[in-house]
């Protein structure tokens, strides 16, 4: 990318005035949650980040402040300080109140950014209760303040300064967001990434609060991100295919290496920013990867004459890519730019994939060997695959209209009043038919361990009882046949043993469904039961205590201890009944068998008085990495995780 020496307020081009963001801030953020919030940040570092992409910054810093503002700054040209004629104010001042005002609409400020609405600084400005700018150019320092997005007073010089750059401090609005504080990890996570996508740029976090601080710099890019995201699995080998080519006015980058994994991990990124639904570049890299490796196995007679060719499904089993392509006009869909519409660049990627992974095969030949092998392998299983799904589909194993003989499901058929639960040995899953309300809550036992389908394929799947029997009372299908609007229950709840082996059973299902079944995560289907640990029979009640957390098991008894007191009795601390007292017994309960039908659903399944965690996959990407720990083959890994989340697991999340 050629460098462009100018970046002045000429180049600040308004589309239109600032709309009311404080009252649709929905709209432009996605939401007033967490993740709305963590978005504030997302579009000052993406700013940052298009000063690097431009050739002129080399840092970006993200500062936690110990009063609750967050500073971002980098050592870019900052932002242009001069008056912009068709707004008669500064450049500081127009991109940060004006609503599609910035260098990025054709002005000459950026051949390549991430940003394309120009909403994002105002954005934030609009939705802190205060801001303040400060821009280093031209050897004086510049410094201007608002207040929930209104100037306080007009940009002002407030010293020299031998440094060039912007600095943005600001200050979440508490009326606008259900939370205000920040995350360290996200931040980190989201900085790692750009340190991958931009070589040469160094970022870092600092959190004052804490004392934390982190910072990353890959010279490697996006080959060090397909490192990173292969930590923990078998390699089919141990190079990492690597292109970086300019077509026309695009830059095309791609990294990739296989594993021995049965599902894909392909992320697509435009001008840095990720695009979770893929878009014109990820079309051309799927398209062009299945057309060289069927061209180069034909010709080198690894795929016999008479073979059909090998599908995109068996080219890309076990492959790690990641896929960044930069261009002057990026068209995404939405403010979130979750896809890539730009039909140019498939034929973009395609050209640079056809011709430098054909050279690549034909240059390392024992690697193409176990690449195509690997394909030949994952295309014979997925037939076997097939063919026993289609017998099983042919029995009506799967049939909705014949449910599992062990389902006891309610009378109910409306999805959003039902919920199934899914419980761990027939013990707890009798107690659990006995107690339930029949009218809303469906019950499936599940007997032992179910299937590590980290590990398998689908015709070992549907060769297991327990997951058949899943798979016909959640009536969404399965791989091809899948399909959300079948579901039968809108909340299924995994009710396990609050020991090892019910933590075990639970992540195993957790598996499968996020492997197999991910949109019914998505839709907020999934849910944890939450059985009690304890149970402290009360002294001349009826009604007894449950306790639901080691930590509240001391709080409930110190409030006994504290109103026998009051009542004059007096205790001695090394009398072993001081920890008793007030209740006549202390019940610790190992499993849901050892409650009766009455007690389990008073605890556990009462929606008046239960606790369920709802499972949620906020980073993908994080979640593949843990499951994959767990339930892969490194047993280091897995228990290395296992040492260092132990005394977390009770706030564990996917």
């Amino acid at each position: 990318m050629s460098k462009q020496t100018s970046y002045t307020a000429d180049q600040i081009q308004v589309l239109e005035g600032l709309d009311p963001v404080r009252k649709r801030p929905g709209m432009y953020i996605g939401s007033t949650g967490v993740e709305g919030l963590h978005h504030l940040i997302t579009e000052l570092v993406d700013n940052s980040i298009d000063e690097a992409l431009a050739g002129y910054a080399t840092e970006v810093n993200v500062i936690l402040q110990e009063d609750g503002g967050v500073t971002v700054n980098d050592n870019g040209r900052g932002i242009p300080t001069g008056i912009v004629a068709k707004t008669g104010k500064s450049g500081v001042e127009t991109v940060l109140t004006v609503l599609h005002a910035g260098g990025k609409f054709g002005g000459g400020g950026y051949k390549v950014s991430g940003g394309l609405h120009g909403v994002g600084v105002s954005i934030v400005n609009a939705l802190s209760t205060s801001l303040i700018v400060t821009v280093c150019q031209n050897g004086k320092m510049f410094r201007q303040e608002f207040a929930s997005g209104v100037p306080v007073a007009p940009l002002k010089v407030v010293g020299p300064s031998d440094k060039n750059g912007t600095e943005i401090t600001f200050y979440a609005d508490p009326t606008i967001f259900e939370t205000i504080a920040f995350n360290y990890d996200t931040i980190l996570d989201q900085l790692r990434h750009q340190a991958y996508l931009t070589k040469g740029v160094r970022t870092s976090i600092i959190n004052e609060v804490t004392k934390e601080r982190y910072s990353f710099y890959f010279e490697g890019g996006i080959q060090s991100y397909v490192k990173h995201l292969n930590v923990g699995r078998d390699l089919v080998d141990d190079d990492i295919f690597y292109v970086d080519k300019k077509v026309k006015e695009a830059q095309v980058e791609i990294a990739f290496q296989y594993t021995d994994a049965y599902v894909e991990s392909i992320k697509a990124f435009a001008n840095n920013v990720f695009n979770p639904e893929g878009g014109s570049h990820l079309t051309g890299f799927r398209s062009a990867l299945t057309r060289v490796i069927n061209d180069y196995a034909r010709k080198s007679s690894l795929l016999k004459e008479k073979e059909e060719n090998l599908s995109g499904e068996d080219c890309r089993e076990g492959l790690t890519a990641v896929i960044l392509v930069k261009l002057p006009d990026p068209q995404f869909e939405g403010q979130t730019k979750s896809k890539l519409g730009n039909t140019e660049v498939r034929g973009y990627v395609e050209q640079v994939m056809t011709e430098y992974f054909g050279y690549y095969l034909e240059e390392h030949p024992a690697i193409a060997r176990k690449i195509i092998g690997k394909a030949l392998l994952s295309s014979r299983a997925r037939k076997a695959a097939r063919a026993a799904r289609d017998n099983i589909l042919r029995k009506g194993i799967l049939d909705g209209a014949s449910m599992p003989g062990k389902l006891a499901d309610c009378s109910s058929k409306d999805p959003k009043n039902s919920e199934l639960y899914l419980v761990e040995g027939d013990s707890a899953g009798g107690s659990a038919k006995s107690g339930r309300d029949s009218k809303t809550q469906a019950i499936l036992p599940l007997r032992g361990k179910v299937l590590n389908v980290e590990r398998a394929r689908l015709d070992k799947m549907l060769a297991n009882n327990e997951i058949v029997s899943l798979i016909k009372a959640l009536g969404v299908g399965i791989e091809e046949s899948f399909d959300i609007a079948g579901l039968r229950y809108g909340r299924i709840i995994i009710m396990t043993d609050a020991d090892v082996d019910g933590s075990h059973i639970s992540t195993l299902l957790l598996t499968f469904f996020f492997r197999f079944l991910k949109p019914v995560i998505d839709g907020g289907h999934l849910y944890l039961a939450k059985p009690p640990l304890f149970e402290l029979v009360k002294s001349g009640r009826k009604n007894s205590v449950f306790i639901y957390d080691e930590s509240e098991l001391d709080v409930e008894l110190d409030k006994a201890i504290a109103r026998r007191e009051e009542e004059g009795i007096k205790f001695n601390l090394d009398d072993e009944r001081y920890r008793q007292a007030g209740f006549i017994e202390q019940k610790r309960y190992k499993g849901l068998g050892e409650m009766d039908a009455d007690q389990l659903f008073d605890t556990t399944m009462d929606p008046e008085k239960r606790v369920l965690i709802q499972v949620r996959v906020e980073d993908a990407e994080k979640a593949d990495a843990i499951f994959n720990k767990l339930m892969g083959t490194e047993v280091e890994l897995r228990k290395n995780f296992i040492q260092t989340h132990a005394k977390f697991v009770k706030d564990l999340d996917i």
